[in-house]
């Protein structure tokens, strides 16, 4: 018998009863086939089929009749919920077709389609079909673009949750949302490419984590669109949804802008390039999230407008600092910001505020004098240079809140015992420890902010590895990091751990030194620790394979 239908069920939760039946099929098969057992690690691979496997079991017929379990789906990142029943199982035929009566399905049903080379049809299904439909209702047709968090511990359940029944030859995957559909056709695309079936049972999943996310910095080194859409494709498969792109930093501006056409560089992504990286992302239900970085890592826009950069009362011009005394400085990111916003259609926008470096001296008040004054013009005697910076940063928010967005930010934008406090909403990137005056986490968490994990202790991949980062491997994010991990190496508290607080994270790419890797270099670089991030945002519990087993299972579903 070859290794994808091993006699055992996989994962331990179909309860006593299921361990009975398991054991009863494992007796029959062997007294009425001979057949020895299969390895199995869970996922339908084992590390050493039997000597009687063959070596390419993808031709088999799984099983007449109810007499065996099959193995747990295949997927990264694992489903949640496996129950196995006896039974024939699924398996594609030149009959089998995606079928839907839903309009708002139909974007689902034929990538799929495409993906397997089937047809699309309405129904009704029959043996060998795949049948996606929504519960609750369908809509219409119209999508809920809001960040639902859905109920916590359930899987299956909230937008993103889905459930998958493979029963008599033929499958039928179920969500309350597009999204949870689409999801559930990549567990079974992916079981179909590692074991050429999917065996007979449910499977409930949903994801912890409601934002999931990779992060890449396109200023400081140019990727192509192709290189991009690749990265899109395979956040789809690894059911991660947000794509974040730093658009501006001291090297360059890498986007088409009408606005301001003066800062562009060369090369770029032309607005049309943009679209189609949206469309293509959106298809995977993924938002594309642009971040414009301000009042610092502008270099590229402080080279067409100098007249804007930021003196030390010595002369000196920190790089990348803009004047933010100056409200020709606000008026030229505000309309960076209301320009993109349209482009970027989704809910989220990023804008910045880390690494201002008026801030990062010992004494701001006296090294930039005229900010200073500025700031006590404003707020007050009492009020400091980091005041002004945290106004500013309110202010960018309140632009893109006024354009429909939730703004995001990074956590050493956000400055403690101001005379001007941070506004709200607003959602607080978490990636650092490094800075003067540094937060930990618990205390953001402890005022209220929501935070999206970027802890770059594991998540950060930095071209050229400067300032003491290393490149992150994907057994370390496997083996020792969660969501609740969002500085160090240490959890924070228990009771900030969880989806209310901690939203989810992000793996991010970052061109410091762009040219210490090509691209090709990169995407097989980040290839296992993106799918060990995805692992971990859908599931934080410690895993049930081991690290060599997770790879092999990646390597088979991809």
């Amino acid at each position: 018998m070859g290794r994808n239908w091993s006699k055992k069920s996989g994962r331990a939760d179909t309860g006593a009863a299921g361990r009975s039946g398991a054991l009863l099929a494992l007796t029959l098969a062997v007294g009425l086939t001979g057949l020895t057992a299969c390895g199995g690690n869970g996922d339908g691979g084992g590390d050493a089929p039997s000597a009687s496997a063959s070596t390419n079991d993808r031709g088999q017929q799984p099983p007449k009749g109810p007499d065996r379990l099959g193995p747990t789906p295949s997927a990264v990142p694992s489903v949640r919920e496996w129950k196995a029943v006896r039974g024939p199982g699924w398996q594609r035929t030149e009959h089998t077709r995606v079928v839907t009566g839903s309009d708002s399905l139909r974007d689902e049903a034929k990538l799929l389609a495409d993906e397997l080379k089937v047809k699309v049809a309405k129904g009704p299904s029959r043996t060998g079909d795949i049948e996606l439909k929504r519960d609750n209702g369908d809509n219409g047709g119209k999508k809920d673009k809001k960040d639902k968090k859905g109920k916590s511990g359930e899987p299956g359940s909230g937008p993103e949750g889905y459930r998958l029944v493979s029963r008599d030859g033929k499958v039928t995957i179920t969500g309350s949302d597009d999204a949870g559909v689409f999801y559930g056709t990549r567990t079974l695309l992916q079981t179909h490419r590692a074991q050429g079936r999917f065996a007979e049972g449910t499977v409930r999943d949903a994801p912890d984590r409601p934002q999931r996310g990779f992060s890449l910095d396109i200023a400081r080194k140019n990727f192509s669109t192709d290189w991009i859409k690749d990265r899109i494709r395979e956040m789809g498969d690894l059911k991660l949804n947000q794509l974040q792109l730093h658009l501006s930093d001291d090297q360059a501006f890498r986007v088409e802008s009408d606005t301001h056409p003066e800062i562009v560089s060369d090369p770029h992504l032309t607005k049309a390039q943009i679209r189609d990286i949206v469309e293509l992302a959106a298809s995977r239900h993924i938002t594309v999230i642009p971040e414009i970085d301000s009042p610092g890592h502008l270099g590229a826009v402080l080279k067409a407008h100098p007249e804007l950069q930021l003196r030390s009362a010595s002369g000196r011009t920190p790089r990348g600092a803009i004047d933010i005394s100056k409200p020709a400085a606000a008026d030229l990111v505000d309309d960076l910001l209301v320009e993109f916003a349209e482009l970027f259609p989704g809910r989220y926008a990023h804008a910045g505020g880390d690494e201002y470096q008026a801030l990062m001296t010992q004494n701001p008040e006296q090294t930039y004098p005229g900010l200073a004054q500025e700031a006590r013009k404003r707020f007050g005697e009492n009020a400091k240079v980091q005041d002004l910076a945290t106004a500013w940063l309110n202010d960018r928010a309140a632009t893109l809140r006024k354009h429909g967005k939730m703004p995001q930010v990074w956590n050493d934008g956000m400055h403690r015992g101001g005379v001007v406090e941070p506004n709200k909403p607003r959602q607080v990137a978490y990636w650092t420890g490094r800075e003067q005056g540094e937060r930990q986490p618990a205390e953001y968490l402890r005022e209220g902010w929501e935070v999206v994990n970027f802890n770059d202790e594991y998540l950060y991949y930095v071209l050229g590895q400067p300032n003491n980062f290393t490149y992150p491997t994907g057994r370390r994010i496997y083996e020792d990091w969660t969501p609740a991990v969002v500085r160090g190496t240490e959890p924070v508290p228990k009771k900030w751990a969880g989806r209310d607080h901690i939203l989810g994270g992000r793996f991010a790419v970052w061109g410091d030194l762009a040219d210490a890797q090509t691209t090709e270099q990169v995407a097989r670089g980040i290839r296992l620790p993106l799918a060990a991030t995805a692992q971990k945002l859908w599931d934080p519990q410690r895993p049930e394979r081991s690290w060599s087993d997770f790879v092999k299972l990646a390597n088979r579903v991809d």
